[in-house]
């Protein structure tokens, strides 16, 4: 497979949204995960359970993605195209 090749697979036009939070990935051991998160800024950051960002506080991170809790709601954020 050409370089080419492997990079159209490999790639989704349109994943990310510009102007919002989104998680790039989820690593480490399963009983200590962190994430990548791409800010709306565009920086990217590691976090880790506890991680406060402007879209609230980092409660959990699992295989299945990232969960927020901000003023009392919690939501998950999910890698984008799975």
């Amino acid at each position: 497979m050409t370089n080419a090749n492997v990079a159209r697979l490999a790639t989704q036009d349109k994943a990310l949204n510009q102007k919002s939070l989104t998680l790039m990935g989820v690593f480490g051991p399963s009983e200590d995960l962190s994430a990548l998160m791409r800010l709306p800024s565009g920086r990217v950051r590691k976090v880790t359970r506890g991680t406060r960002l402007p879209s609230g506080r980092v409660v959990g991170i699992d295989a299945n993605g990232v969960l927020l809790e901000k003023n009392g709601t919690t939501h998950r954020l999910a890698i984008p195209g799975s």
